[in-house]
C-alpha cells in the first residue's frame, strides 16, 4: 500500500507492507521530487481531491502529483518498492488528480479556473501531448477555494469518456468524449445545482458513482449516447462533508470528512444504491483504497495524517484491524492498495 504525505517542503510517498490480517507494516519512505500544496480554507484534505495517487497496474506504474510545484512523478512499483523514473510539468497550476486508461493519462490542474492535460505513456515514462490540453475556465476567484476548485478527472472504464467534478465552483459534471486523437475540444456539461460534486467511482455497468458533499449524498448516474448524465439514484449519507467514494465489487464506501466515518451502500444491477450503515474512523476522513482481492478497506484520516484499516465483511460491514500514523502526513490526500 502507498499514502502520498503532500509535504509542502518535499513530497513523499510512504510505502507498506500489508499482512495477511491486514495490518500495515512501514517499508520505506520515497521523495518525489516535488513539492505538496494546501488550498486555501483546506482543513484536513491539503488537495481538496481524489485520485492524487494512482497506480497503473497494467504497467506497473505510480503517479503522484506535486501541487507545489506543478509537477507530476512517475514511479515504478515492485512489490512495495519504488524507483522515481520521471518528474514532469502537469501542464496547467496545482495538479490534484491523474488518470489512466491503457496509454492514455490524464492530468487534472484544479486553480487558475482549472485545466487538464493528457500524455502518452511510452516505457515507464510521460509524453505531453500540446493538442490534449483544455482549459476549463471556471471562476479562478471564486472562495473558499477547497470547495471552488475541481476535485477528480477520470477516465470511464472503456476509456471513451473523460469526467471531471467541479465541485462548487461549477456545480456540474464535465465530460468530454474521448476518441483516437485525443479529448473533444469542447465539453458536455451536466448541471447538478447545489450538488457539489466531488469524488467519483464506477460501477459494474459503467454507471458513474459520486459523491455530493452538497446535500452530503451518493448519486449515480447514467451516460446518454450524448455524454450527457442522467441521474438512477441517490441516498444520503447522514454524515458532514461526503466527499470520497471507493468501490469494492457491488459495494461502495464513502468517506465523510466532517463527521470522521465511512458511510457503506449497496448498489444493485439498475444502478440504485441502498445504505449498509456507518462506520467511524479517525478524525477528517479523507480518501480511501481497497485492496485489489477486495478483503480490506484503507482510509486517510487526514486530521492526524494516519490510516485506519479495515476488514470487509460478506454484508459489507466493516471491522477495525489497525491504524497506523503516516510520517509528515497531516493533512496529505492520496492512497493506493495493491
Amino acid at each position: 500500500m502507498f499514502v502520498q504525505t503532500d509535504r509542502a517542503a518535499g513530497n513523499t510517498v510512504v510505502a507498506y507492507h500489508r499482512a495477511a490480517d491486514g495490518s500495515l507494516e512501514q517499508r520505506g519512505v520515497y521523495a518525489t521530487g516535488g513539492l505538496g500544496g494546501k488550498q486555501d480554507g483546506a482543513a484536513v484534505d491539503n488537495l481538496a481531491s481524489q485520485g492524487s495517487l494512482t497506480y497503473d497496474k497494467e504497467h506497473g506504474l505510480l503517479y503522484a502529483v506535486n501541487a507545489g510545484s506543478n509537477t507530476v512523478t512517475v514511479f515504478s512499483v515492485q512489490g512495495d518498492r519504488l524507483t522515481r523514473r520521471q518528474v514532469i510539468s502537469s501542464g496547467g497550476a496545482f495538479p490534484v488528480s491523474v488518470t489512466v486508461h491503457g496509454n492514455l493519462v490524464y492530468v487534472l490542474n484544479a486553480v487558475d479556473g482549472g485545466s487538464v492535460q493528457g500524455y502518452l505513456r511510452v516505457g515507464d515514462r510521460l509524453v505531453e501531448v500540446p493538442s490534449w490540453h483544455r482549459e476549463l475556465g471556471l471562476d479562478p476567484n471564486a472562495t473558499p477555494q477547497f470547495t471552488h476548485t475541481p476535485a477528480q478527472v477520470g477516465l470511464t472504464p472503456d476509456g471513451s469518456k473523460l469526467v471531471i467534478t467541479t465541485k462548487g465552483v461549477g456545480n456540474s459534471i464535465v465530460v468530454f468524449p474521448v476518441g483516437i486523437l485525443g479529448i473533444a475540444a469542447k465539453p458536455v456539461v451536466t448541471p447538478t445545482p447545489g450538488a457539489v460534486p466531488f469524488g467519483f467511482t464506477f460501477d459494474a455497468a459503467g454507471r458513474l458513482v459520486v459523491t455530493e458533499a452538497g446535500p452530503n449524498a451518493v448519486a449515480t448516474y447514467a451516460f446518454g449516447r450524448d455524454a450527457r448524465l442522467t441521474k438512477v439514484s441517490e441516498v444520503a449519507t447522514g454524515q458532514a462533508a461526503t466527499c470520497w467514494v471507493v468501490r469494492d465489487g457491488e459495494n461502495f464506501y464513502a468517506a465523510n470528512a466532517g463527521s470522521g466515518s465511512l458511510t457503506g451502500l449497496h448498489g444493485d444491477t439498475r444502478g440504485s444504491l441502498r445504505a449498509l450503515g456507518t462506520t467511524s474512523t479517525g478524525a477528517g476522513t479523507v480518501d480511501v483504497a481497497v485492496s485489489s482481492d477486495g478483503t480490506f478497506l484503507y482510509a486517510q484520516t487526514g486530521a492526524a495524517g494516519g490510516v485506519d484499516a479495515f476488514r470487509v465483511n460478506t454484508d459489507g460491514s466493516l471491522t477495525k484491524v489497525d491504524s497506523v500514523v503516516v510520517p509528515e502526513a497531516v493533512g496529505g490526500e492520496g492512497i493506493v492498495a495493491l
